[in-house]
């Protein structure tokens, strides 16, 4: 059984140096992207959650946090250096607070374009879960945040679904 040979994308073959990779031969289609990432609260936050979302003088903490993730999604290229400026169809981050205290984030991404939209939704649920740090941090430095992945994506070359 032979195994495709995987090199990095993003190194210049005659010099080494960074590159952006030149998608300008590769077809356009639908892409599409879903990252999740987990924050987990510390048990001192349990009384500020009210009807599944924690209320602040700052406002809402899961609406700011979806805003957040929306507009991160959008900036991936001003982020991540050799990311291409993609053209967004559809941004989604859904906040969902399970067990009281673990707070998951997914964010969907969508573009017709020539290249992925992985990164937009991975620093989507980046920078949602950021925001609930952020904004719960007064209250408590014992928030984690962990496992932010890739769920799944669809269109250009590869499929892939986390099982």
């Amino acid at each position: 059984m032979s195994q495709e040979t995987k090199e990095f994308t993003h190194i210049d073959a005659e010099s080494a140096n960074p590159a952006m990779v030149d998608v300008s031969g590769k077809a356009t289609t639908d892409r599409r992207a879903v990252a999740q990432a987990w924050v987990q609260l510390p048990n001192d936050m349990a009384e500020h959650i009210k009807d599944g979302d924690i209320q602040t003088l700052k406002g809402s903490v899961f609406q700011t946090a979806i805003l957040a993730g929306i507009q991160g999604a959008k900036r991936t290229s001003e982020l991540i250096p050799l990311c291409h400026n993609l053209f967004l169809n559809k941004v989604k981050v859904d906040i969902t607070l399970h067990d009281g205290l673990r707070v998951e984030i997914q964010c969907e991404a969508k573009c017709s374009g020539k290249t992925g939209v992985e990164m937009e939704a991975l620093t989507g649920a980046s920078v949602a879960a950021l925001t609930v740090y952020d904004m719960c941090k007064a209250f408590s430095q014992n928030i984690v945040i962990e496992q932010v992945q890739l769920m799944q994506k669809s269109g250009g070359k590869s499929d892939f679904q986390r099982p």
